[in-house]
């Protein structure tokens, strides 16, 4: 086959993009040029060799930096043909400092890398404790985010206590401070949540917190962990690998913290809570003595009255048992609420409420008492009712109750024949007799 000049560049140039397609290349740059029609053309090169480079105006557009002769970049592009000349060049589809695009390079290959070993996965974070009384924070002793942090968590609840384990973050010198003072952390153990933090700043800036070393280390964290690094769209290796993270050094220590006002009115609510039950149980134990006064009066048989009178005591002790068990469980209340009180200083109330939770705690038996007390004596007066009525005082009293052998009662001697046997109930027994 007889190639034309055309035919042949064409076919190389698709060679070329077919076996290379996109590669990223770092170089230098010279002849940099910049033709009204708004597309970039220049040339990359190291110290052995060099190539000639477009980038059109709609990809350059979105560039980061605007080339200059003699910066180091770092690029990515296709290669290709410029089939009139013959010649190969690349077009250009991203440009960027060489050493920031360097750095971001190494950024994405270690997070793709942790990221497939499982160090990312929400199955391992885990969740910051209810109740946080001691914070570490791994930062600069004298930077702007402990100062932060500090400020946050004093204004926020003055009680937890802050251990700070201080080191570098930026620079060389930090990597290795970071490491050893975070296996410090570890090795003491003697907080509940650790924060690492720092303030914003560039990819190099806060390229220590991106150390592969340091990011394992953080996820062998024996405590739950923050990383609070630089602002809100800054992102660092230990972002992800932390249990938790937070925007900002600021937001980090409101994690971390509880508002004292909040937690105050929450006491005062249980408080109120706790003496509306108190109500309550007294309300359905008097409607309970109502329940039962009602079937007394409608149950009359002496056994039935001895069958409540049992209950009623069975219930007595019962509701003494539930108040017993109420009370204690409102002592466990008021001495948990005591401790939290005293732990955000508001010892004036706390003596109120307690004082007001005693006098409740010292009327309800004696409300209890009287009421059971009445029952009783409304109870014996029902059984005084029930005897006076009963046929057996009649009898005691020398009367008797005559019975036909078919066992009526006599009310006339027109109902017992002449012969016939009647029987005679006495109080103490019966009598047998014949009409004469």
């Amino acid at each position: 086959m007889v190639y034309s000049v055309s035919q042949l560049n064409t076919e190389i140039r698709q060679l070329l993009e077919q076996g290379f397609g996109q590669i990223s290349l770092v170089g230098e740059i010279s002849n940099f040029a910049a033709p009204g029609s708004g597309h970039w053309y220049f040339t990359l090169k190291d110290e052995r060799a060099q190539v000639r480079c477009a980038m059109f105006r709609n990809a350059n557009q979105r560039a980061k930096v605007r080339p200059q002769n003699g910066m180091q970049v770092l690029v990515r592009a296709k290669v290709t043909v410029y089939e009139p000349r013959g010649d190969y060049q690349l077009i250009i589809e991203q440009v960027e400092d060489a050493g920031q695009g360097l750095l971001q390079q190494r950024y994405e290959q270690l997070k793709e890398k942790l990221s497939a070993e499982g160090l990312f996965t929400a199955e391992r974070k885990r969740l910051l404790p209810d109740h946080i009384r001691k914070v570490g924070v791994l930062t600069s002793p004298t930077g702007a985010a402990i100062k932060d942090i500090l400020a946050v968590m004093k204004r926020r609840d003055p009680g937890v206590e802050v251990v700070i384990y201080p080191s570098a973050v930026q620079g060389e010198a930090a990597v290795p401070r970071l490491q050893a003072m975070l296996k410090t952390a570890f090795e003491r153990n003697e907080v509940d949540v650790l924060l690492v933090s720092r303030g914003g700043g560039s990819l190099e800036d806060l390229w220590c917190f991106n150390d592969e070393i340091f990011a394992r280390l953080l996820a062998t964290a024996p405590m739950p962990t923050i990383s609070a690094v630089g602002h809100e769209i800054d992102f660092t290796i230990a972002d992800f690998v932390a249990d938790v993270r937070a925007p900002t050094p600021s937001a980090a220590a409101e994690l971390v913290t509880r508002d004292q006002q909040q937690q105050q009115q929450k006491a005062q609510a249980l408080q109120q809570r706790l003496g509306l039950a108190q109500q309550r149980l007294l309300q359905r134990l008097q409607q309970r003595w109502q329940f039962l006064q009602t079937r007394l009066q409608q149950q009359h048989p002496q056994r039935q009255l001895q069958q409540q009178s049992q209950l009623a005591d069975e219930l007595q002790a019962r509701a003494n048992r539930a108040l017993q068990n109420r009370l204690a469980r409102q002592k466990q209340q008021a001495s948990y609420l005591h401790g939290r009180l005293q732990a955000m200083h508001p010892q004036k109330e706390l003596q109120r409420l307690q004082q007001k939770l005693q006098t409740q705690q010292q009327r309800l038996p004696q409300v209890m008492q009287r009421v059971l007390k009445d029952k009783r004596t409304q109870q014996q007066q029902l059984m005084q009712s029930l005897n006076l009525v009963s046929p057996l005082n009649t009898l005691e009293r020398g009367y008797a109750i005559v019975l036909t052998e078919n066992g009526d009662v006599v009310r006339s001697e027109k109902q017992v024949a002449v012969g016939e046997s009647i029987e005679v109930r006495l109080a103490d027994g019966n009598i047998t007799a014949k009409r004469q």
